[in-house]
Formats: C-alpha cells, structure tokens, sequence
C-alpha cells in the first residue's frame, strides 16, 4: 500500500472540485508515456525547447562552471540534457532528480555508459515540496535545469516557493529555465490531446496507479480525458471526466460521481516574458539571456541569483 498516494488521493477527490496532484503520474508506465507524448507531432514544446537547446548550447554552457555539477529537476529520460552535456566537457557532475525510482536509475546506467567521464548521481526525490542536496554537493558550483515547461505545472505560489527552495542552496551559479509560452488555443489544445490518444492514455494510467498501489476501484472506461484552455487563467488544464454517474472506492472512502463531474489532473500555465521575469523577481533571481524559436512558442531563459 502507497500511503503516501493514499492520502494524497483522498485529500483531491474530496476536494470540490476533484484534483489528484500531477506529480503521480509518473510511475514507471507513466514516464515511458510521457516520452512518447514528447515524440508526437502535436506536442510541438519538446520539439521546439530542443531546437533552441540545439542553437544555444554553446552559449548555455557557459552558465556551467568547470569542475561544476549540472542538477536536472524533473529528469525523466534526460534527452534534452545530453545537448548540454556534450557542449560542457569541463562539467563534472551531473544529478537528475526525479520521482520515478526505476525510471531514473535505468537512464542514470545509460548516462554512465554513454559519458564514462561524467559522475551521474541520480537522487530520488520530490522537488514540488521541501528538499535538499545531499550535503557533499555543498561547495560545488552548480548549474540547475528545469526544461520541459514543468514550471508551468505549478501555480504561482508554488513556482515561486520552489525557486526560492533552489536559491538558497549554496553554491547555485545558474538557473537554465525551459518555460511554454502563451499562443493559439488552436495549437496547445492538440499538444494535449493528441490524435493517437497517447495524451489520454498518459492521463488515465493515473487511475490506474491508484487502483494498484492503493485498492482503489476505478473503472477506466467510464473515465474520459478532456484538455481545455483556460484563458483567464493562462493555463491548458486536463482533467478525466466520468461519463455516468457512480461511486468509487478509495480507501474506506466511497467517492461518488455525477456524470460530466471531472476530476482535474494537471495544469499547464503559459508564460509571458514579463510573468516570467516577475517570478523571477519574485524568488530571488534575475533573468541574465532570454531565448525563443522563431515563432515565439517557447523559452529558454538563463537566470542569475540576485
């Protein structure tokens, strides 16, 4: 029994309206998803962060002091962090932090072996809430990564509450910070809901965990995925919608449904330049270079600690 996701559970579906916090979609089954999501045509802000990874390599190596450490939030499969790492050969260190367990140590072996010079040091952990590297990284210079958007995964507060957690680790030298910017509803709908339905595979195998590691007893076919725009806001918002009505048991709860009732499973806020500098300001940094692709539909920004 995951206790943890049990209560973590019972607290967002007894919640009006229903959330199941996002962090839980990555179990093993839900990272390997997440990096097929990547792939898809429609999901154009992997594409898009690696195009300008690609074309600014050379100078977002420079925010990586030699004989420092990279700490990659979020990690995953860590593809976009091999651009990094082949532009910076004096960086000694890399640590990806992540909450899949499995999923994490397997790429950390594939790193190893792909950069026999470079110490992979994966750590398992939650950045959305409190914690800290591991004492021995104290004097060495590091460089923080957070691609993929995933900033836009937290609400203000907890954006903020989490920028301000890494500025105050000692030694950080450099924030490289991926961010989706705000467009067409016309584009970041599909990138969501994808045509293939791998979105809605992604966002339904969260129901699926919980009847697994916690006996719950949804029906996944009574459950549908459904992406929106919610301009006010500027955030793409997923959410599993019950086609009828019904009662779920979680735990000893019974968890009642009325058709059309969702149950909202991640945000996706999309930034202005200007938001992100204000959170920037907010949180103790200052954004040194600012880089987009040509259509202006995502970032990469640099910051400094101020």
């Amino acid at each position: 029994m995951n206790e943890a996701l049990l209560i973590a559970a019972l607290d967002g579906l007894q919640q009006v309206p229903k959330t199941l916090p996002s962090k839980w979609f990555y179990d093993t089954e839900g990272s390997r998803l997440f990096e097929e999501i990547t792939q898809l045509p429609e999901y154009y802000p992997s594409r898009t962060e690696t195009h300008i990874l690609r074309a600014q390599a050379g100078g977002l190596s420079k925010s990586i002091l030699a004989g420092g450490a990279l700490v990659e939030l979020g990690s995953g499969a860590s593809v976009k962090t091999r651009l990094l790492i082949d532009a910076a050969p004096h960086l000694a260190l890399y640590v990806p932090v992540d909450v899949a367990d499995e999923f994490l140590r397997d790429t950390s072996v594939k790193l190893s072996q792909a950069y026999p010079g470079l110490s992979v040091q994966p750590m398992v952990a939650d950045f959305t809430g409190s914690f800290a590297l591991p004492k021995d990284l104290s004097d060495v210079p590091k460089t923080i990564f957070f691609p993929g958007s995933t900033i836009g995964n937290l609400d203000q507060e907890q954006a903020v509450a989490l920028l301000s957690c890494v500025r105050a680790w000692d030694g950080v030298h450099r924030f490289i910070l991926g961010a989706d910017l705000v467009k067409s509803a016309d584009v970041l709908i599909p990138a969501y809901d994808d045509a293939a339905g791998v979105t809605a595979e992604f966002n339904l195998n969260l129901l699926r965990r919980l009847n697994r590691e916690i006996g719950a007893t949804f029906n996944l076919e009574s459950f549908r995925h459904e992406a929106r725009w919610n301009a006010d806001e500027s955030r793409v918002e997923m959410h599993l919608r019950s086609e009828v009505d019904q009662s779920v048991c979680v735990g000893d709860a019974h968890i009642q449904f009325k058709a059309g009732e969702t149950i909202l499973t991640e945000n996706s806020r999309k930034y202005t330049e200007a938001g992100l500098h204000e959170l920037a300001k907010a949180s103790g940094w200052k954004i040194d270079a600012f880089h987009t692709d040509t259509k202006a539909w995502f970032a990469v920004a640099v910051l400094s600690p101020v």
